[in-house]
């Protein structure tokens, strides 16, 4: 994804960025946690590649029209404005996930609100940004508000309370630092924010991003660390068994795992709470699955599996 709040590890200097402890395998999350369900294969592999910067934001004051989504069949198709109740009961009865689609298609005609710098932390970012797109142009705050539907329609058929962080209600945003407060609000028993990277041709495969511990700026992450990687883990065990993704080849030393200390929507989040980058919509041949209706569902059921393996732990 384009997220100056968010971008790949060769682009930025400096100690930052921390590496997971373990080189964990994949291939093993969902035989060494318990309640992964399902098998644990093997990981397939993926050739290694550069990174570059995706397509910028649109200028302040020339509103882009928003691309149209390609594929929108299934549960995200369906109206929003008149959701059904969660099932009376389920393996998530009494349970609150919060989904956070990363980005919003309003962003871009919305530059300077979403260029106000917030509190993190760690510092101060922009609000929010415009997001990345494939080549062709679908936009990556299409695809996760696309997945999320998909997910929040998986998990409330498990009993669970499912709040959207955004659901292209709003005009914009909204920023890094309120979608951490909704969670915290909501007493979340997870939180998963939902992206698409935005990285070079070659570089392919998903990567979960977990909080590192942060105690500064009005950030504490002490308590969350530990239930965000077990989240992470198992979120990322269920996304390889199901869509058959392998982890990202440029990110997190082929465990699918990446701990970052310098985003605002983990720094400042006091549940637990993770990112996922399904895919890079840069590269060709995962623009193809990021944009393909039945991969997009496959997506959704690979996190919705991971929650609820978590959260029935």
């Amino acid at each position: 994804m384009r997220y100056d709040d968010f971008v790949p590890p060769t682009s930025r200097p400096g100690p930052r960025r921390r590496p997971v402890l373990a080189a964990v395998a994949l291939a093993g999350v969902c035989l060494t946690v318990a309640g992964c369900g399902g098998g644990g294969g093997p990981l397939p592999g993926d050739p290694k590649g550069g990174t570059s910067r995706p397509p910028g934001p649109a200028s302040p004051g020339t509103p882009s029209p928003r691309p149209s989504s390609p594929g929108t069949t299934g549960p995200s198709a369906a109206s929003t404005s008149a959701r059904p109740e969660p099932a009376a009961r389920g393996p998530l009865t009494g349970r609150t996930v919060v989904i956070d689609p990363g980005h919003n298609p309003g962003n871009r005609e919305h530059t300077r609100e979403i260029n106000r710098q917030v509190a993190i932390g760690t510092g101060r970012k922009e609000c929010d940004t415009t997001g990345t797109a494939t080549d062709a142009g679908y936009a990556e705050a299409l695809f996760t508000l696309d997945v999320s539907r998909r997910l929040r329609t998986l998990l409330e058929e498990k009993g669970a309370k499912v709040v959207l962080t955004q659901d292209d209600d709003r005009p914009f945003g909204p920023c890094v630092d309120e979608r951490a407060r909704i969670g915290n609000a909501a007493g979340a028993d997870a939180v998963v924010s939902v992206h698409a990277d935005g990285s070079a041709t070659g570089n392919r495969g998903f990567h979960v991003i977990l909080p590192a511990a942060v105690s500064e700026g009005g950030a504490d992450t002490t308590k969350i660390v530990a239930p965000s990687r077990e989240l992470g883990e198992r979120i990322a065990g269920n996304f390889v068994r199901v869509t058959g993704s392998a982890p990202s080849n440029y990110i997190g030393g082929g465990t699918g795992l990446d701990t970052r200390d310098d985003l605002g929507g983990l720094n400042l989040s006091t549940v637990p709470k993770v990112f996922i980058e399904c895919g890079n919509m840069r590269d060709p041949r995962d623009a193809a699955l990021l944009t393909a209706a039945s991969w997009r569902q496959k997506a959704a059921l690979g996190i919705a599996e991971g929650i609820g393996s978590y959260l029935e732990r």
